[in-house]
């Protein structure tokens, strides 16, 4: 035949372009005969690696739902806490033993909004801030200081929680110092 002849009379090349939310690919595959095998398995790669995408997708989606249900649920069970707190005698006035329950819940609270925040962020941008790990660690290492009796824990254990909390804080120091040297180049 001609130029234009069956695809198993001669060579066959085929460009084939993957695009995803980071870059462009182009693959180039030659193939004898028809026979073009890495075509088929590079169309499948790029189907399954779209549908792990969307199943991920769709994962995040719910467990950002269910987290933004208990955050709610929270923060309704706090204001009960709260008004529980201050109806007991003496009316208006809340024991320290009180208080340290209300801020321990306070501060669970808050390490729930702060996860819905690192969520909303992966389903935007599709990466994980390590700002707002950062902050949701030393919030919750904050709400273990407040809510231990230093009386009854070990100190080998309070040792063990200020090293991590020096360690977050050196670590929150450095990445706020490489997020600044970024901005200034």
């Amino acid at each position: 035949m001609g130029p234009v002849g069956p695809v198993t009379a001669g060579r066959l090349k085929l460009l084939l372009l993957t695009v995803s939310k980071r870059s462009v690919r182009a693959h180039s595959f030659e193939g004898n005969g028809g026979q073009v095998g890495g075509v088929s398995k590079m169309l499948s790669m790029t189907v399954a690696e779209s549908l792990i995408t969307r199943l991920q997708k769709l994962i995040v989606l719910a467990l950002a739902g269910m987290l933004a249900v208990v955050v709610m649920l929270s923060t309704v069970h706090l204001g009960v806490l709260i008004a529980e707190e201050t109806w007991k005698p003496p009316r208006g006035l809340i024991p320290v033993q009180g208080l340290l329950e209300i801020f321990g819940y306070f501060l669970l609270v808050l390490i729930g909004v702060e996860l819905l925040e690192t969520l909303k962020a992966y389903i935007r941008k599709d990466v994980i801030h390590v700002r707002v790990v950062l902050e949701v660690a030393l919030i919750a290492m904050a709400r273990k200081v407040i809510i231990e009796e230093p009386n009854t824990v070990s100190s080998l254990t309070l040792l063990g929680i200020a090293a991590l909390i020096v360690a977050l804080a050196i670590a929150f120091f450095f990445e706020r110092q490489a997020k600044r040297e970024t901005v200034h180049q």
